[in-house]
């Protein structure tokens, strides 16, 4: 086959554009996603023995992040993405009755960043189900006595998780999380059908000029395996730093 790759010099500033939009939004995601996973996950794990303190929590914290978990992690991020572009961004942002924002910040938001906020939140909320249950997973590796031990010496709940369990479960967690991290960065292309500018778009845009389809594909797919490879290495390298599986 006659490849022409003169077409990916032309629009090369439009591939390292998006490869960069690519790799911004996955880190924001993964970040926000963490956060968010940190605290869904200690919410399903939160517990009362005796009072209204005990339905409180089952039906006002583990039940709702439960829910959370299953919603996104039951339902195609493609769909999520629509979802949130279509249907809540335009209630949360909107120029006349916008329930965050509304008036010409909502119209320039709108207008200017709408595909990337869109984008963004859809990717955050569906790492963080998926984070949730890492985290989850993680603080109840830890042995149960560690907890009871520390709280006999006076910590507080939150003390307990901050500097006792967290940091324990997190060498445990590193791997699946950054798992969870190449995933989303690849998963990240989809946010193309809603107009976002990233390296799927560029290559979607370089092929409806030139109606040839193997050089703008084959010139993102080596992208985004030059991506995933630095990201697994960086990841492995941090491993090998906190020593995770060495014992």
């Amino acid at each position: 086959m006659d490849f022409r790759w003169g077409m990916i010099a032309d629009y090369a500033p439009l591939f390292v554009e998006g490869a960069k939009m690519t790799v911004g939004i996955t880190l924001v995601a993964v970040v926000l996603g963490t956060l968010i996973g940190l605290f869904m996950g200690m919410a399903r794990l939160a517990e009362a023995k005796h009072g209204a303190a005990k339905y409180v929590l089952k039906f006002g914290v583990r039940w709702p992040s439960a829910a959370y978990v299953a919603f996104f992690r039951g339902t195609p991020l493609f769909v999520q993405i629509l979802l949130v572009h279509f249907a809540l961004m335009p209630m949360l942002i909107h120029p006349v009755d916008g329930v965050l924002i509304n008036g010409e910040l909502a119209r320039e938001l709108r207008q200017n960043y709408g595909a990337f906020l869109s984008g963004l939140l859809a990717l955050t909320l569906n790492a963080g189900a998926y984070i949730t249950e890492i985290f989850r997973a993680g603080i109840q590796s830890i042995d149960r006595g560690q907890m009871e031990a520390a709280r006999s010496l006076g910590l507080s709940y939150g003390q307990t998780m901050k500097f006792v369990i967290v940091p324990q479960a997190f060498r445990r967690m590193l791997p699946p999380l950054g798992n969870e991290a190449i995933m989303l960065l690849k998963d990240s292309s989809l946010v193309s059908a809603i107009g976002l500018a990233e390296l799927a778009y560029a290559a979607r845009t370089v092929a409806g000029v030139y109606s040839r389809y193997w050089e703008p594909y084959l010139t993102i797919s080596f992208i985004y395996l030059a991506l995933t490879m630095l990201m697994a290495w960086g990841i492995s390298r941090l491993e090998k730093k906190l020593h995770i599986g060495t014992r």
